[in-house]
């Protein structure tokens, strides 16, 4: 392993957990950089937190609905 990466380890291992968690968010969000998609989803929890009681379309049913939408 890179000495550089085993030192940045020890010093993120010795963060108080609230801290490690937030850069743990941080570097989670830098690796997911597809806006289109996240938007597609938030639009989806927003219609169910609208309407708890609504049944929803299967899983699949919802991916295939966003690939189409893609192209």
């Amino acid at each position: 392993m890179d000495t550089t990466f085993e030192t940045l380890e020890a010093q993120v291992l010795k963060l108080p957990p609230a801290q490690r968690a937030k850069l743990l968010d941080r570097v989670v969000a830098s690796l997911d950089a597809d806006l289109v998609r996240d938007a597609a989803w938030d639009a989806v929890a927003a219609r169910r937190d609208a309407d708890p009681d609504t049944e929803f379309e299967s899983l699949d049913d919802a991916l295939a609905g966003l690939r189409n939408e893609r192209g």
